[in-house]
């Protein structure tokens, strides 16, 4: 069986090779649909629509191919950070941090950033899409109804639960198999500590007050599962789906008011191509609101002061940027233990305060040192494991900006990390929850001591999570769908005042979901194509 899987799998790539080769030689002038962005969204989108063979797809990706041990072996995604698949976003220096300046990293090639990350999947919590629904006044966004799709697309292949998840659909999701013993150290920790455990991550445990569990990963056969591997690859030998890399999307063409097509640089030289039907955005929380402003959709004042004709006036287009903030707390071990899977096989979420009802807590076990820029001068262990733990629901808010006509020019990215005060005490709830866990009993067997933050209070506590803050890197919220006059799109992710225009991406979350941010992208990406066929009748 498995020299006859292996000789398919060699027959359907070079099938997919040769037809890619000749499809994308032979670019045509016109596509019903032009997706841009071959990220987590934007592959279920190109997927779905290419799902009719009469129907022409152009999937436009800036990055290039995901055929790499760096993105294929799970354990190595640290190595992409800062290097070619990742766009290097960088925001600008914060007070509330200490004056730090983070990066923002964020994937750059097939499967963006589900090609580049820890590869956990995380559906969010049921607040989390009622308030989407709510928002957009659509219970098409409702849990009950994303819950459907969340079974339509999951192949899950652990413990069975037909109410939550499901076994049919093209997402292969499992769980971290043959966890390491600090893992399951956490979940003896966490019940130590009046925390529930769950058998996975994406049943009841989110639809309470959180709990803790094994990750959900997106890895088959030891490999990753990205969703660009999950929905294009399987689609790449179909005449209607053209995939074409290092094509950098820089603005949407407009006749009047109606999307037409989009500009975009392929080989040093800009090209055009048009969009019979629609075009879709799927950029990402930093690019797609930058093409947005260069397309003229965004704040009046924003594309005057740099002479951009303005097509919509949007002034929400930029603004809202949210993003988990973590503050990692780290153990030493007594021996050595070499980290398994993607070195994050546990996790939590939790309440800071009881009354709460649901988790503004997020926890990820990592299986070795995770200082920052600052912390790291406080002494790292050679060998340790870190709670990386922050802010599930934050409550500041940043901004995008432009500083050029320029569309290759990067944008301003002003995160605003913490400026709301209400997040610093969160903080300091989150770090001294993490030291009751990491401190526990259970952990005693493996831990020599605390290395960071240790038994530190007031001011000097406060300063460790200004100087300990990094980003999940779960950008989002920048475009987002609602009915307010700083919503970008409406329930259908049709851009507001525009037509044939529409986002499908982290963008349009009206607030960052708890948890990782992929597994509600390809939910997106679902919601965009189901609105898009019964739009056109396909």
């Amino acid at each position: 069986m498995s020299q006859v899987a292996s000789s398919d799998d060699h027959d359907f790539s070079w099938r997919a090779r040769e037809n890619q080769a000749r499809l994308t030689a032979d670019l045509q002038p016109v596509y019903d649909f032009v997706v841009c962005g071959a990220g987590a969204s934007g592959s279920v989108v190109a997927r779905r629509l290419a799902e009719n063979p009469e129907v022409r797809v152009l999937l436009l990706e800036a990055g290039g191919s995901d055929e790499a041990e760096s993105v294929l072996d799970p354990a190595l995604w640290p190595t992409n950070l800062g290097g070619e698949r990742d766009w290097g976003f960088r925001a600008e220096p914060n007070p509330h941090l200490n004056g730090r300046e983070l990066s923002l990293s964020m994937g750059k090639g097939l499967g963006g950033g589900s090609s580049i990350n820890v590869m956990v999947w995380a559906r969010g919590h049921r607040s989390d899409w009622d308030f989407f629904a709510s928002e957009a006044s659509d219970p098409a966004w409702g849990y009950n109804n994303v819950l459907d799709i969340y079974r339509r697309i999951e192949n899950w292949r652990g413990t069975p639960d037909l109410t939550h998840r499901g076994s049919n659909g093209p997402v292969w999701v499992q769980p971290a198999p043959d966890p390491s013993p600090v893992a399951l150290a956490m979940l003896d920790a966490a019940r130590e500590i009046g925390v529930p455990t769950f058998d996975n991550p994406n049943g009841r445990m989110m639809e309470g007050p959180g709990g803790a569990a094994i990750t959900d990963m997106l890895v088959r056969n030891g490999r990753r599962h990205s969703l660009y591997r999950a929905y294009v690859h399987p689609w790449l030998d179909r005449p209607n789906l053209t995939v074409l890399t290092e094509a950098l999307v820089r603005r949407v063409t407009f006749d009047g008011r109606r999307a037409t097509g989009v500009d975009f640089v392929h080989e040093g030289e800009v090209k055009a191509v048009a969009a019979r039907v629609e075009v879709v955005l799927s950029l990402g929380a930093i690019n797609t609101p930058k093409v947005l402003m260069h397309s003229g959709i965004g704040d009046r004042a924003e594309l005057e002061r740099f002479g951009i004709p303005v097509v919509q006036h949007l002034p929400g287009v930029g603004r809202n940027l949210q993003d988990h903030v973590s503050f990692g707390c780290t153990w030493e071990y007594l021996e050595p233990i070499a980290p398994r899977n993607s070195g994050s096989e546990a996790t939590m979420y939790w309440k800071s305060r009881p009354e709460l009802d649901a988790p503004d807590l997020l926890f990820c076990q990592v299986e070795f040192p995770v200082p920052s820029d600052r912390t790291a001068a406080r002494g790292v262990p050679a060998h340790g494991w870190t709670m990386f733990a922050g802010l599930a629901q934050p409550a500041s808010r940043g901004r995008l900006r432009l500083q050029s006509a320029d569309p290759l020019a990067p944008m301003v990215i002003e995160a605003n990390f913490l400026s709301d005060p209400s997040d610093v005490t969160t903080a300091l709830a989150c770090v001294e929850f993490c030291r009751d866990l990491g401190n526990a009993q259970a952990f005693r067997p493996f831990v020599r001591a605390e290395a960071m933050p240790g038994d530190i209070s007031h001011e000097a506590l406060r300063d460790y999570v200004r100087d300990a803050a990094v980003t999940y890197w779960h950008q989002s919220c920048t475009a987002k769908m609602g009915q307010d006059e700083m919503s970008v799109v409406d329930a259908r992710l049709q851009v507001y005042g525009v037509d044939a225009l529409r986002v499908a991406d982290g963008s349009i979350m009206p607030r960052v979901t708890t948890g990782n941010t992929q597994a509600p992208c390809a939910v997106i990406g679902e919601r965009a194509a189901e609105v898009l066929r019964q739009a056109h009748g396909f």
